[in-house]
């Protein structure tokens, strides 16, 4: 009688055991995000829908990280979604995903006597664009007895970064860069220069066609 009241107890508790461990394996943890530095941080609805995500300040060593998240926002402009506007003061980019609402990215602008404002669309994209520097950039910069290539092939020492965003015809281009401490900045030529993780980001989610607004 004793062993197998013995026999019950043992049976009892493998049960209970199993039980737990079930409810464990079934309970719900909190969404993460997987960051491009590697960590991954719990992370609310808002910055799921924007892939960001809890971010180390970049390193100099590091040329795919932005020294500044990016976020989704509420956005009061009138703008159709898909349409992106860069604020040159704020050094902003802000890709409208919906009424009233928007991804922002930090981004580097036109230094002093490069900025531009105005309308264009997007043309073309591409990834790890060819850099083709332009003859007045060529002869700036041999002047300060800089020698550019008349060309140079995309990868990681390329000025163009991960990816290119082309607007209509002009010479300029939303991009990415391999000076990530440039960002937040008025430091280019022209162009707006991202992040290559969040010039990757964008290229992913515009689309060829769409309005780009650049304002003072």
């Amino acid at each position: 009688m004793k062993r197998i009241f013995t026999a019950m107890i043992a049976t009892a508790l493998m049960a209970a055991t199993a039980a737990t461990a079930h409810a464990m394996d079934v309970r719900q943890d909190p969404i993460t995000v997987a960051s491009l530095d590697s960590a991954a941080a719990s992370t609310g609805w808002l910055q799921v829908l924007s892939q960001g995500g809890t971010r180390k300040k970049a390193k100099r060593g590091d040329i795919s990280q932005s020294p500044i998240a990016r976020e989704l926002v509420a956005f009061s402009a009138t703008a159709a979604p898909g349409t992106i506007i860069i604020d040159n003061s704020e050094r902003r980019l802000y890709h409208v995903v919906g009424r009233g609402i928007a991804v922002k990215y930090a981004v580097s602008v036109g230094r002093k006597g490069f900025l531009w404002t105005g309308t264009n669309t997007v043309s073309r994209k591409a990834e790890w664009p060819t850099w083709v520097p332009p003859e007045d950039m060529r002869a700036r910069e041999a002047q300060k007895g800089k020698v550019l290539p008349a060309s140079m092939e995309g990868g990681i020492d390329n000025p163009l970064g991960a990816r290119a965003i082309y607007l209509g015809s002009t010479i300029y281009r939303i991009h990415g860069t391999n000076q990530p401490l440039s960002i937040g900045k008025a430091m280019s030529s022209g162009c707006i220069r991202m992040a290559n993780e969040d010039v990757e980001h964008l290229y992913a989610n515009v689309e060829i066609g769409a309005t780009v607004v650049v304002r003072d």
